[in-house]
């Protein structure tokens, strides 16, 4: 039986998590709705990176539910997903193409497909003559392309981002945006996480602003504008952040 649209895509409920002593998540819940773009934002060391690796079950939980698609994420769910890690890897001494034929086969891709959606991809991203170079003699900027097109290859039905314009120029910060936007109007679900508030602005549906392992805002922009007298998210950022009680163990 097919899910209703209002079934939550993420779902975090009472999510706890500490290393040794240290309390990391304290009791957070949200959820992410279907086809939206959702903002996960925070200072360093606030919990982003922590809850999106145990929403992936990279660590474990102390206690709460981290659901996708309404069950327990593991390697083998069917779920379609592509994730950017802030942690960038690639097989640099590889060839672009081939790296990203290898990846396109292990989403599971037949072989031509994954070839012809990467020279499709790196035309688009204005690197359609570097198929055949190899990857260490690319740019940092164009090797993030690259990884942000094995990211969303094959239509990821979730798509979580991890900070995906570092290091990107004005221009290329746009196609960027341009590909997420795609990807949502084609009903993709987005977890974006970036400290750039005017791409929260012009992309997100509704956001969620960490502090120490808790949720300082949450909801749509509007409604966290209104919550703190209509100022603006750079603002907002600061005003909650610009604290300097906060670790960086995220």
């Amino acid at each position: 039986m097919a899910k209703s649209p209002a079934t939550p895509m993420v779902t975090v409920k009472d999510f706890s998590i500490s290393f040794g002593k240290k309390k990391i998540i304290d009791r957070l819940s949200f959820e992410v709705n279907r086809g939206e773009v959702f903002g996960f934002l925070g200072s360093n060391g606030s919990g982003k990176t922590t809850t999106i690796r145990s929403l992936l079950g990279i660590y474990g939980a102390d206690s709460g539910q981290l659901l996708i698609d309404g069950k327990t994420f593991s390697v083998d769910s069917d779920i379609k997903l592509g994730y950017l890690p802030e942690e960038r890897g690639l097989y640099k001494k590889e060839s672009v193409i081939d790296t990203m034929v290898y990846f396109g086969q292990l989403k599971g891709m037949a072989k031509a497909d994954a070839k012809q959606w990467s020279l499709d991809y790196l035309k688009k991203v204005d690197l359609g003559d570097k198929a055949t170079t190899r990857l260490d003699k690319l740019s940092g900027g164009q090797q993030q392309k690259i990884q942000v097109g094995i990211t969303v290859m094959n239509d990821p039905e979730l798509l979580i981002l991890d900070e995906p314009t570092k290091g990107f120029d004005p221009v290329n910060r746009r196609l960027l945006m341009d590909i997420i936007d795609e990807h949502r109007r084609g009903g993709a679900t987005v977890i974006f996480v970036t400290h750039q508030m005017e791409e929260v602005e012009k992309l997100c549906d509704r956001i969620i602003l960490l502090k120490n392992g808790k949720a300082e805002a949450y909801g749509t922009i509007k409604d966290v504008k209104n919550k703190f007298g209509g100022a603006s998210l750079d603002d907002i950022f600061v005003k909650i952040y610009d604290n300097k009680d906060e670790v960086n163990h995220a």
